[in-house]
């Protein structure tokens, strides 16, 4: 009895330490990538400087001028007064804000309709202060993108809203700002949902492999929705804890009452 007992106890050590080993390989990102890795990923990686402008994107335009006169009629004031008849100004005047239409174009005053969609903000800066030059002496322009976002959701630590505030944002960013993955975490299947065009898209990524860094993925766009999948263990536990801990109850008295019959005929031939 006491060999059965001893192997059973190292075929259980074993299968644990087998376990952990799996887990941990699991839980490791970018497991597969080497320094031999970085010709292959540069050849096709493709850096992103900003996100470009998309439809229903709000955008915040000011003209400015050592001519702060000529420059005033391209630009649309909010302005608030203290009482209705008054003139007089309760706050400083606010800029209003553009938003993008469907077909991918804002309407600005003077100047007209302006197709910004696929653009970054410098090129909108740059082709706003282009039409500007022909009426305008040195005209300066400033475009802000407003509040763009992307949702992270699932196995992460802090799920929620991340903010894209230094004009781009990688995929590794966003998990990094909620948090990181939870253990239950499934590092190679992380799924990603775009709107382009008006449809829906879905990928997923494994961020276990450098092909993480040719994906159109690997930058996110503003709206972009991530989710980080469950693994096994984390459905097991949330979905059938009961059972599970019932099973491992049963499990380890139908073992005792083995050790005890075992036990028992033992001494009765002695």
């Amino acid at each position: 009895m006491y060999k059965l007992m001893k192997k059973v106890f190292v075929f259980a050590l074993v299968a644990v330490c087998a376990s952990s080993c799996m887990t941990q390989k699991k839980m490791t990102y970018m497991r597969e990538v080497t320094a031999q890795s970085a010709d292959s990923v540069n050849a096709h990686f493709t850096p992103k400087s900003e996100i470009t402008i998309k439809p229903a994107d709000v955008l915040t335009i000011f003209v400015s001028a050592l001519d702060q006169e000529a420059v005033a009629p391209y630009n649309l004031y909010m302005v608030n007064f203290n009482d209705p008849g008054s003139n007089q100004l309760r706050t400083t005047p606010n800029l209003l804000t553009y938003r993008v239409d469907e077909e991918g174009n804002i309407e600005m005053p003077v100047l007209g309709k302006l197709h910004v969609e696929g653009m970054i903000r410098q090129e909108v800066e740059e082709m706003i202060k282009g039409l500007l030059e022909k009426q305008v002496v040195k005209p300066m322009v400033q475009v802000n993108l407003i509040s763009p976002k992307v949702s992270v959701l699932g196995e992460v630590a802090k799920p929620g809203v991340v903010s894209i505030t230094n004009g781009r944002l990688t995929l590794l960013e966003a998990l990094a700002a909620a948090g990181d993955m939870t253990p239950y975490g499934r590092r190679d299947n992380v799924l990603i949902s775009r709107e382009v065009d008006g449809k829906m898209e879905f990928t997923r990524i494994n961020l276990t492999k450098d092909e993480l860094y040719a994906s159109p993925y690997y930058y996110l766009q503003q709206n972009d929705v991530v989710y980080v999948s469950p693994n096994a263990v984390r459905t097991i536990s949330s979905s059938n804890v009961g059972l599970w801990l019932s099973t491992v109850s049963t499990l380890a008295s139908a073992a005792t009452v083995i050790v005890t019959v075992l036990r028992y005929n033992n001494d009765t031939k002695k």
